[in-house]
């Protein structure tokens, strides 16, 4: 039986205040052998979060099937207002926690982590410069690499390659490279040619890095928008993360680029000093945005995606074909051998 009428029927649903996303999907099923350090880099990354972000941001943590401790920890969370959103399932998969973090919301802007990351100051910021400085950007990831550059990137090269603008340069932050490479367990990920050079586009006084990883990113809402994936067959892996995260990118147009220098790090599943240190001296935010950015539309059509991500990407990635054009970008012949 019903009595009365329902006083939020046919509201309106009221503006809110937030316009950027940081979804977070957690699985810690126990705190043995490989999840033994995982719940104290669990709070590393959020404590670092909580430190770096700006007041409009809208944190959403999924428990993908996590042990007691750690679901009362993220239900703290939210009951203290630390957090705006935490979603409990069994274990889904990765991709799907993303998902269900996504939908029923429409903010500006999305930054899909792993629960992982040591967030630094100014990610935000830098990042926000990236999608104002190159207007078809749709996605930044804080953490550059030398090795990104030819993955989902045939767009750039198509709309660049006559451009002085596309040019190999001076890494920035070469330990930061390093440290990535240290913390997904191949010290020898990059060899001595990534850590001097990498890929950027230029824009006046402003670079970016080509290319994006996973592990965090940030994307505009545009991605995300008509997007026909509802369910991943994948826990982890496969090509889910490529369906999702990195073709509706591409789909819409847009460019997947990196920040210049490194505003994060990969903290792996093994605590270590280092990290403790990093966060105790990260300064509060300072950094605030009084309303959403607004960016310019990028207009796409399936022929220009046939065209650039089809056609164009096979005939540049030939093994031949491909040391020409990075070396036309700037590379020695010694280095574009050791380039791969």
């Amino acid at each position: 039986m019903r009595v009365g009428f329902n006083p939020n029927k046919d509201k309106v649903q009221l503006p809110i205040e937030f316009f950027h996303q940081v979804i977070i999907p957690v699985y810690i099923p126990n705190s043995e052998g490989y999840f033994k350090d995982s719940f104290q880099i669990l709070k590393y990354c959020l404590e670092s979060l909580f430190k770096t972000i700006h007041p409009k941001t809208f944190v959403t943590l999924v428990n993908n099937g996590s042990s007691q401790d750690v679901v009362d920890y993220l239900n703290e969370l939210h009951q203290k207002g630390k957090i705006q959103e935490v979603i409990h399932s069994t274990n889904i998969g990765k991709l799907n926690a993303i998902l269900k973090g996504i939908s029923g919301h429409d903010f500006s802007f999305v930054t899909v982590s792993d629960c992982d990351v040591l967030f630094l100051n100014s990610w935000q910021e830098e990042t926000y410069k990236v999608f104002e400085n190159f207007p078809k950007t749709g996605a930044v990831c804080p953490t550059p690499s030398s090795r990104s550059l030819k993955n989902h990137t045939s767009n750039i090269w198509f709309d660049l390659f006559f451009s002085k603008s596309l040019f190999f340069s001076k890494v920035k932050n070469p330990k930061a490279l390093n440290l990535f490479a240290k913390s997904v367990g191949n010290p020898d990920f990059y060899n001595q040619t990534h850590l001097e050079k990498y890929l950027t586009v230029s824009n006046k006084d402003a670079k970016a890095v080509v290319g994006a990883g996973h592990f965090v990113t940030t994307y505009r809402k545009e991605v995300f928008e008509n997007n026909n994936l509802k369910y991943s067959n994948f826990m982890l892996g496969g090509n889910s993360e490529s369906k999702l995260l990195d073709t509706p990118v591409i789909e819409k147009g847009m460019w997947r680029l990196s920040t210049e220098d490194n505003f994060a790090y990969h903290l792996g599943n093994v605590e270590e000093k280092w990290m403790k240190e990093t966060l105790d001296v990260l300064l509060p935010n300072d950094f605030s945005v009084d309303k959403p950015i607004i960016l310019k539309k990028v207009r796409f059509s399936k022929w220009e995606l046939f065209i650039k991500n089809k056609l164009f990407s096979k005939i540049i990635t030939q093994k031949k074909i491909w040391k020409y054009c990075i070396k036309y970008k700037g590379l020695s012949n010694e280095e574009a051998i050791n380039y791969k």
